[in-house]
């Protein structure tokens, strides 16, 4: 605890210096983790594989890559971003200007998960850094290779009072939140985002909320088959099912069930071979806590393909169950893993119903060829993100927000809106001392209250 306090404290003074402020700075700062991501490469490569058995491919093209297209965009774009904004100027404040300044909050907490530990770190940081804020980094234990080497990785290109890396478990977490921060970035599961949302309004700390929830996959009967079969198999099997925003689960339209489910268990065996549970290019579960949590579900249905597993590699082959109901126990909670269940609708205004009547999610994707149905189910089903006719793609932009809305979390980040989430808008009106207006000045005057009207309408 006194080893916290005495980081935030000193990231406290720091920030106070002011350093942080300049375009320059923050390049510098910006190039420098670029500059360790490219020389550490191979050693984030493996530290991936040894903590999630990550694929090379897999492991750059996700969250590596990732980093520095980040990286490049955000350092393409700051000095612009940085830039006061003009905005219109109301007639009753003639004559003036009025300008937005975007202001660092000062120390910012980092708290990050271990299914993409070094994409949702890294990303994080980067939006910190730009917009000239401190920050200590709370990586998940989960992942301990990555983690250390994270702290590594940081400690050689930042003195601790500017980024430090705190590693630890549930009491290094409860220490942190019980400091006064000025901002928190939490990615987690739902449970814990209620904690730390509970936490900082102790001290009214802002926070942003990268959480989950159940992602549903609508196909309707013009679909593509053949393609939705490859995308739906690699949105949800990538990193074993272990991404927030997998489709969780497939909701179907009842007469391309049957047809989908065969062109489904052909992809798998094509992308994973026949035992993917047993493969060194397959993705670990996390851990046996929730390896034994997920083979726990493979009874909530009838097993299409997969359903069997490997508890000494930690692995779960693809799975595929259908004959689900929504009250099976594989429909109570994010599955967080490499199992798909499948449930059917008739109309796409049932389906869009049975969406509604469920927390919001963090992502939907929805396979078609009608236009007209696309933008139906956008106006009328709210959720974080997503696709048509793609699973997990969106999330990839620089030039879109990411985040969720309602359980599914709040806040969204990834390009200028990294920037603008570690940014206070801060307003200033800058008004003219060579005209005094006596109108709003008492005693107050018929003739002033009927110009006030005229102006204010």
């Amino acid at each position: 605890m006194k080893a916290i306090e005495e980081i935030v404290r000193e990231q406290q003074e720091f920030f106070k210096k002011g350093k942080t402020y300049s375009y320059e700075f923050r390049k510098e700062q910006l190039d420098k983790l670029r500059t360790s991501i490219k020389s550490h490469e191979q050693e984030l490569l493996d530290a991936l594989k040894k903590d999630l058995n990550k694929p090379a491919f897999e492991a750059y093209g996700t969250e590596i890559g990732l980093v520095l297209d980040e990286l490049s965009f955000v350092r393409r774009h700051l000095k612009n971003w940085m830039k006061p904004e003009r905005v219109h100027t109301s007639l009753v404040n003639f004559p003036s200007k009025s300008r937005i300044f975007k202001d660092p909050y000062g120390v910012a907490l980092i708290m990050s998960p271990w299914n993409y530990p070094v994409l949702l770190t890294l990303d994080p940081l980067i939006g910190a850094i730009a917009a000239g804020n401190c920050a200590a980094v709370k990586p998940s234990n989960y992942s301990p290779n990555v983690s250390a080497l994270i702290k590594k990785m940081l400690e050689e290109i930042y003195p601790a009072e500017y980024v430090s890396v705190i590693e630890g478990g549930r009491e290094a977490n409860q220490s942190l939140l019980s400091q006064k921060f000025d901002y928190i970035f939490f990615t987690g599961s739902v449970k814990v985002g209620k904690l730390v949302m509970e936490s900082a309004s102790h001290n009214l700390t802002p926070v942003s909320l990268e959480l989950g929830g159940k992602s549903p996959c609508i196909v309707d009967e013009t679909a593509d088959l053949e393609l939705a079969a490859k995308r739906i198999v690699w949105g949800k099997y990538i990193n074993a099912g272990q991404t927030c925003v997998a489709p969780d689960y497939l909701l179907v339209h009842e007469k391309v069930k049957d047809e989908l489910l065969e062109k489904i268990v052909f992809t798998i065996k094509k992308f994973y071979g026949p035992a993917p549970q047993a493969s060194e290019s397959f993705p670990k579960i996390v851990n046996m806590k929730h390896y034994e949590r997920l083979m726990g579900l493979m009874g909530s249905g009838k097993v299409i393909i997969g359903g069997n597993g490997d508890a000494k590699r930690v692995q779960i082959a693809p799975t595929v169950l259908d004959e689900v109901s929504w009250d099976s126990p594989v429909m109570q909670e994010e599955i967080f893993g490499p199992i798909l269940p499948v449930l059917t609708f008739s109309s796409m205004k049932e389906a869009m119903e049975l969406v509604n009547d469920r927390p919001k999610p963090l992502a939907c994707y929805y396979f078609t060829r009608k236009s007209e149905r696309e933008r139906s189910l956008l106006q009328k089903v709210s959720f974080g993100g997503g696709c048509i006719n793609d699973t997990i793609m969106h999330l990839v932009s620089s030039h879109m927000p990411f985040g969720g809305v309602g359980n599914s979390g709040m806040g969204g980040y990834h390009g200028k809106d990294s920037f603008d989430t570690f940014s206070h808008r801060k307003s200033i009106l800058k008004k003219s001392s060579l005209i005094d207006m006596p109108l709003r000045y008492p005693p107050y005057k018929d003739l002033y209250f009927k110009m006030m009207k005229m102006i204010m309408k």
